[in-house]
């Protein structure tokens, strides 16, 4: 029997529908809603497409949104002092640095100089460290969008055989960590593993985040797996995963197809992080 689609647009829909409630509650009592500064360096086209998306969806569910956008030639002390007013400004809950940077910018120091309850990317390295204790304030979107997919369609975890290809902070490493919480065997595999089929034909929970167009094929998938692409490649002008989704679909369970899958998914993660961050945080000004 094929594999049930999972439609990620309409999953975000709903949780931004249930938060835009919850925020106009938390307004109304707190005397501001939850703010989201993003700050874009350059004109990466992609990155500029991500931002103003962002923007719209914060818009949407009533979070105000603050972008700043600065030119490529911005130096990393420049970025560092909008940083620390960010960190400093009560008004802002959650902060955001678009990436990539430009290259005379060291990722890392400017990632490193968010302050850790203001991460709603979950890059910081205490809220990275805290996925090995269980306890981060802040778990990176794509993952938690992962993990909303799971959830919601009730997928059983504990116990299960679950293979995660691709070892990023973004989204391997995380997502391993996640599954590893709830009880799953967990396998990471890379571009240096041998043999890759042979851990896929394993998995009963298969996430692939590798960024290689079509890397996985029916012939390399369990029969009634869970699989969840993650990869968005551009191929002949179209998006595709790093799954191949035709062969799959007949095998799989459950599959989040590319466009539509996991990527609706993380903006709502990110605003549910933001929301998170602003509820969590006890100097918030509220009305008199």
């Amino acid at each position: 029997m094929p594999a049930e689609v999972v439609d990620g647009r309409e999953i975000a829909t709903a949780i931004r529908r249930d938060m835009r409630r919850e925020v106009e509650v938390l307004t109304g009592t707190q005397g501001r809603p939850p703010g989201l500064a993003v700050i874009l360096v350059g004109d990466d086209l992609a990155s500029t497409t991500y931002v103003r998306n962002k923007g719209k969806a914060c818009e949407e569910v009533g979070i105000k949104s603050v972008q700043i956008h600065l030119p490529a030639t911005t130096s990393r002390e420049e970025l560092l002092d909008i940083l620390h007013g960010l960190n400093k400004d009560e008004t802002v809950d959650g902060i955001l640095v678009q990436l990539p940077l430009p290259p005379h910018i060291e990722e890392r120091s400017i990632l490193e100089a968010v302050d850790p309850a203001k991460d709603v990317d979950g890059f910081h390295p205490s809220n990275l460290g805290g996925l090995l204790t269980g306890h981060p304030l802040f778990v990176a979107s794509t993952p938690l969008g992962i993990m909303e997919v799971l959830d919601r369609f009730q997928v059983a975890i504990e116990g299960k055989d679950a293979v995660v290809v691709g070892w990023s902070t973004i989204v391997g490493k995380p997502i391993a960590f996640l599954l590893l919480e709830r009880r799953a065997s967990v396998t990471v595999c890379q571009q240096w593993t041998r043999d890759l089929d042979q851990h896929t034909r394993q998995a009963e929970i298969l996430v692939v985040a590798a960024g290689k167009p079509g890397l996985v094929r029916g012939d390399m998938v369990k029969e009634g797996a869970v699989v969840i692409d993650v990869g968005i490649n551009r191929v002949a002008g179209k998006l595709v995963g790093d799954v191949d989704f035709p062969s799959v679909y007949p095998k799989a369970s459950l599959i989040t197809p590319v466009p539509g899958g996991v990527g609706p998914l993380t903006v709502a993660m990110l605003l549910k992080n933001t929301l998170l961050s602003y509820k969590a945080r006890g100097s918030l000004p509220r009305k008199p």
